[in-house]
């Protein structure tokens, strides 16, 4: 699992959304996804933005392929929970009860969504309560 990264770009979160739909991906495949053709000039941003990434331990590099494929280190949940805590501090001195509450009850949940989210409530209720025993 890669560690949480400084704040990531939308340039580099597009390819993260890209890895995170495939099991990895090569330079021009991620270049052509993301901008519809493979100039060198585009090949070579996303090139770098790879390396950037890799280098935060984002993602990872399969070199013994050519051309070499990338994919994600990084879970999408990861990063949502990083940016959700980070939101939490920013917002509500680091209480994630007010800006969860907010999340709720501001989008539009099926009732399977809730049917869900009853769910893994309990859950943890009872996981929490096996722990006391």
């Amino acid at each position: 699992m890669g560690r949480a990264p400084r704040e990531i770009t939308d340039t580099e979160l597009a390819i993260l959304n890209e890895l995170w739909e495939r099991p990895s991906a090569t330079v021009q495949e991620l270049t052509e996804a993301l901008y519809g053709n493979t100039t060198p000039a585009l090949l070579a941003t996303v090139r770098k933005l790879l390396d950037r990434l890799e280098a935060e331990g984002c993602v990872g590099r399969d070199r013994t392929k050519w051309p070499q494929h990338y994919f994600a280190l990084l879970k999408r949940e990861d990063l949502a929970g990083k940016r959700l805590q980070e939101a939490a501090d920013e917002l509500y001195d680091g209480d994630l009860t007010p800006l969860l509450t907010h999340l709720v009850k501001s989008q539009k949940l099926t009732p399977e969504d809730r049917v869900n989210l009853r769910k893994l409530l309990d859950d943890l209720d009872e996981k929490g309560r096996g722990k006391k025993k």
